[in-house]
């Protein structure tokens, strides 16, 4: 490959598979280097067959536009998409430090000094998302990534929503244990809708439970919606009396049931006393430190992933150069997908549909009303 990539496609072949490293919404994940550059970044990649029999593609497209227009500090940015006769791939930022479920599985205590800056910094990048109409829907720990000096990026997009100027979502959408009151209010003949005050409720579960080491309330994701709204309404959430006075009055204004109370955009998070010593551009900059620092010296993640991809996966990502080969020589064809791309530095979103998927180029976004 030439390094002037800038006219020429990218595809699976300008990438060398390091290893796999966990599992999304969008499928396997594993950690990539381009081979002109020597870049590395995380590659997800998604069975075809798969994604259209478990009824995905409207999502994986959904996602996919969603991505390819965003870009912020605290988000993990999309590069390229690309696919060939089995999978779809999507490259992305390669983040080493874990995910914030990872770690506190791990039992890592993380200080409210961390937890305040984690809140600083998705906060931004929440302010981010509503200049573009998007509402998360899926905020947790899970979805957190720390890179290597401990800042968070937020992941994910399989589930979220674009709301159109001054309409609501309305379909229901999220994991149970993060998701608000609101979202789980009986449709009398259609459900009133909802904004994007709901991540902030999910920010205020997610940074609890990074303090807490739990949930303020206990749910599963089997739990019914009306046992669930009768949670909310039974259980206050207990603060610990070690927690200081600024952070139990912050986390009563995130996990409030009362929408018109609750913290829901940048501007208001960013006018509370408890907030008034941060400076914000030093914070987006990166500038300030995270208290926690994930361990450089090994990967964050679950080992299993990579046992998993060698031992039980019938279709290998490392042996698909030899497989399609091998198809391409049995059929007798070249095979090989026609691909377009941005360019090196930009970022580009492959076009080509063998399998009569749809096209990858997605017809802008609206209000979800149903998933």
């Amino acid at each position: 490959v030439t390094s002037n990539t800038s006219t020429k496609p990218v595809n699976f072949d300008h990438f060398q598979i390091l290893r796999a490293i966990g599992k999304g919404s969008f499928g396997k994940v594993c950690i990539v280097q381009k081979k002109d550059t020597k870049k590395m970044y995380a590659m997800k990649y998604m069975n075809k067959l798969k994604c259209v029999e478990r009824n995905e593609v409207r999502n994986v497209l959904k996602e996919l536009q969603i991505m390819k227009n965003l870009e912020h500090p605290f988000l993990v940015n999309f590069w390229y998409s690309f696919q060939d006769e089995e999978d779809m791939f999507m490259v992305v930022d390669l983040l080493l430090g874990g995910d914030l479920r990872y770690h506190l599985q791990q039992n890592v205590h993380f200080s409210e000094k961390t937890v305040k800056l984690y809140i600083s910094e998705l906060a931004l990048a929440l302010g981010y998302l509503r200049t573009k109409r998007i509402i998360h829907r899926d905020i947790k720990p899970d979805n957190i990534l720390l890179d290597e000096h401990g800042h968070v990026h937020l992941t994910d997009f399989n589930i979220a929503a674009i709301v159109k100027e001054d309409l609501k979502a309305t379909s229901i959408a999220g994991t149970k244990p993060y998701m608000a009151p609101e979202l789980f209010q009986p449709s009398e003949g259609s459900h009133p809708g909802y904004s994007f005050y709901v991540d902030w409720w999910s920010l205020g579960i997610t940074a609890y439970e990074l303090l807490r080491g739990q949930r303020p309330f206990i749910m599963r994701s089997s739990t019914p919606a009306n046992e669930i709204l009768q949670t909310f309404h039974k259980v206050h959430p207990t603060y610990p009396l070690a927690w200081s006075l600024e952070i139990k009055s912050l986390l009563r204004k995130l996990v409030c049931i009362d929408v018109e109370q609750r913290i829901s955009c940048l501007a208001e998070l960013q006018d509370l006393d408890y907030m008034s010593d941060v400076n914000w551009d030093a914070v987006l900059s990166k500038q300030l430190p995270p208290g926690f620092i994930p361990n450089r010296r090994r990967l964050n993640c679950d080992p299993t992933f990579e046992l998993e991809e060698m031992i039980l996966e019938s279709k290998p990502l490392h042996k698909k150069k030899k497989r399609l080969a091998k198809k391409t020589k049995d059929q007798g064809s070249d095979g090989s997908p026609q691909l377009c791309e941005k360019g090196e530095g930009e970022r580009g979103v492959e076009d080509s549909s063998p399998l009569r998927l749809p096209r990858w180029n997605g017809q802008g976004g609206g209000t979800v009303s149903a998933d």
